[in-house]
């Protein structure tokens, strides 16, 4: 397995490329592409930005790009139990090429990204599980909650 790193500015293409890739994977393909330049272009500032609460682990790819990624944000709330200065972390676009699955790549990945949560003190963090990566993240710890997630469009 080759080691997670922390993605830098120069990675925000390819991060943007696997957010597609699991983004097709969830909701089917989806030939629209116009929000991936505005994506990439905020990724460079806060992966540039050292105290920026968005950060992102990859994987290498041997012949050159990116394998896998997994990106989290701080978000910060009103605290309450378990998270007393209300610091949640929230883990999005976990992704592996699928030529490259099944290396635990995705899992260094998290791990990484986990270590930098803690490094923060944030002590509880949120993601959304397809069945497919629903085992990994439960072999890292997570559990299903029984706070079902709405969404209001505007």
């Amino acid at each position: 397995m080759s080691a997670s790193r922390r993605a830098v500015p120069a990675d925000a293409e390819e991060l943007v490329r696997l957010r597609k890739v699991m983004l097709d994977s969830v909701t089917g393909a989806n030939p629209d592409v116009g929000w991936q330049p505005a994506a990439v272009a905020t990724l460079r500032d806060r992966l540039a930005d050292p105290d920026s609460t968005l950060t992102a682990y990859v994987v290498d790819r041997p012949d050159g790009g990116l394998a896998a990624c997994a990106v989290g944000t701080v978000e910060y709330r009103l605290g309450g139990p378990g998270s007393p200065d209300g610091a949640c972390g929230y883990v999005f676009s976990v992704a592996t090429d699928r030529d490259m699955r099944r290396r635990g790549y995705s899992r260094g990945c998290l791990e990484g990204l986990l270590g930098w949560f803690r490094e923060r003190g944030v002590r509880k963090v949120d993601l959304r599980a397809s069945p497919e990566g629903e085992p990994l993240y439960a072999s890292l710890g997570f559990v299903r909650t029984p706070d079902p997630a709405m969404r209001l469009s505007l």
